[in-house]
């Protein structure tokens, strides 16, 4: 698959990313610039603030709205050493953030209770391991990891552990060799199916990026109070290009200039030679609109999603999980017999629930409803397509065999917020009243709009972006109403049609697309 990134950062108030295969949309991300706390790998200084005993967990101070979860599973047997490392840091005692003359401690009880460990009040390390979901505050770990390129780092212990997906033969045995001879005594790493095949001068230079990053931890962990922020995540573009960057990736598209050098610097390290896959994008038209990417968001986001065949799936999502019912559509109408038909209809499907679930960023329990089988074989056949168009899903996940209803049950990890979009327009005339008064007509609107514009910004290239319904209608026929208008003002502009904007929405930006406002 041909993989493209493809980066809209030209707006102040979100980044949106979009990960391409094969110029399908695959993944769409969106990142506030302003407000990128609480991401998953962020590492605060918390506080607790209650002990849940019936649940056997804390609940944490972080700074979000929401005190974070806790669970007493989630403290990790070495706490008392990470504790007591934490506070010798906050004390200014602990020197150095190196661990080889590190006292451990003796591991917790893991079937132990939460009020033997902690008490309110006491000030811990923890690290987001969900972002805050609906009306939850973020789940945290007192396992800190610090994930690299190839690499995971894993602070206070001494084990190396192997991706299960690196199968060639010897090859496990080649990286356990080489991390042996670098990693810094009192750590551990857990080696990333990415670093197959490897050289040791790529490892160490990844390794030794997680190992300053552990010495940041150490620097602003001094004199540090809750809650504090001692080390962010990567930005999301930066985080996705760490963890999907491969061979594929062919292009990687960004409209802002400053993050364009920004990601070149970054691949620099990560992968020295893609670096001139990095393309700053110079286009008069917006980004996503140039790629395709609007016209893709607004087909795949509705609650009904159709597919090339004519067969559609209809998808809800309610408070305990994410429903899916399978339609065959068109494709009933065909000559082949019905168990034919239905196993062609649901693989399809299949492939195209592994892409949405990414899409949408899926998590849960997430029913799907296919067409009945009859034949085992063709049951079998279901279930490992949908295994297969999950394959490469970096959530964890696993996919049931088809029940004897024809549902599939799928689990999948959920750590962010599920994306949504809405697909559904509200009448910008009416607001959804379903009544328009007379006297508004969007034309005449529009032409005063455009009159008060040219008055105000007299010397400016100006630019009108109008649904592409409105873009047709303005410049039908002779003399076209576009053509009146020219006439009218007797100066030059453009009407652009903007797929993203709802049927009577419109905008005027200059030549370097700011909005101008009347």
């Amino acid at each position: 698959m041909d993989n493209e990134l493809v980066i809209s950062a030209t707006s102040e108030e979100e980044v949106r990313i979009a990960l391409l295969g094969d110029d399908r949309l695959i993944e769409l991300h969106k990142e506030n610039p302003e407000s990128n706390e609480f991401s998953v790998g962020d590492v605060y200084l918390g506080k607790v603030r209650k002990l849940a005993v019936g649940l056997n967990a804390a609940f944490v101070h972080v700074g979000h709205d929401k005190d974070g979860f806790l669970h007493y599973f989630d403290l990790g047997p070495q706490f008392l050493t990470h504790n007591n490392y934490t506070k010798r840091c906050i004390d200014g005692k602990q020197n150095t953030a190196a661990l080889a003359t590190f006292r451990r401690e003796k591991d917790i009880d893991k079937n132990g209770k939460v009020d033997d460990i902690l008490k309110q009040g006491f000030d811990i390390l923890v690290q987001v391991s969900k972002e805050p979901i609906s009306t939850k505050g973020p789940r945290l770990t007192t396992e800190i990891t610090l994930a690299g390129r190839y690499l995971v780092l894993v602070p206070f212990s001494d084990r190396i552990s192997m991706s299960k997906n690196i199968r060639k033969n010897g090859e496990k045995e080649r990286l356990k060799r080489l991390l042996e001879s670098i990693v810094p005594k009192g750590f551990g790493v857990i080696v990333r199916t990415v670093a197959e095949d490897k050289k040791v001068a790529q490892l160490d230079a990844d390794l030794k990026e997680l190992v300053k990053r552990w010495r940041k931890i150490h620097k602003n962990l001094h004199d540090a109070k809750p809650a504090k922020r001692v080390l962010g995540e990567l930005n999301r573009s930066s985080a996705i290009l760490r963890d999907v960057m491969s061979e594929s990736f062919s292009s990687i598209k960004v409209d802002n200039a400053e993050m364009a050098e920004e990601l070149k610097d970054y691949i620099k390290i990560i992968s020295p030679e893609k670096e001139n896959i990095v393309n700053f994008y110079k286009g008069k038209a917006p980004l996503f609109e140039s790629a395709g990417i609007e016209k893709q968001i607004k087909q795949s986001f509705g609650r009904h999603v159709t597919m090339k065949s004519g067969a559609y799936l209809v998808i809800e999502h309610t408070e305990a999980l994410h429903v899916v019912d399978v339609n065959s559509g068109n494709t009933a109408k065909s000559k082949d017999d019905q168990e034919t038909n239905a196993l062609r209809v649901n693989l399809e499907s299949a492939e195209e629930m592994g892409r949405q679930m990414r899409l949408r960023d899926m998590g849960g329990i997430i029913v799907i409803d296919f067409i009945d089988l009859q034949k085992a074989e063709n049951r079998k056949l279901l279930h490992n397509k949908m295994r297969e168009a999950m394959a490469n899903d970096k959530a964890k996940h696993q996919v049931l065999a088809p029940s004897k209803f024809g549902l599939v049950q799928i689990t999948r990890q959920r750590v962010r917020p599920q994306m949504t979009i809405k697909t559904a327009e509200v009448c910008p005339s009416c607001k959804g009243t379903g009544e328009v008064q007379a006297s508004v007509l969007i034309i005449d609107e529009i032409e005063r709009s455009m009159t008060a514009i040219m008055e105000k910004y007299p010397n400016e290239s100006i630019s009108l972006e109008v649904h592409p319904f409105l873009e047709a209608y303005l410049k039908k026929g002779y003399p076209s109403v576009n053509m009146k208008w020219l006439v009218k003002f007797k100066k030059r502009y453009k009407i652009k049609a903007a797929t993203s904007s709802t049927f009577l929405e419109y905008h005027f930006y200059d030549h370097d697309r700011n909005e101008l406002k009347m």
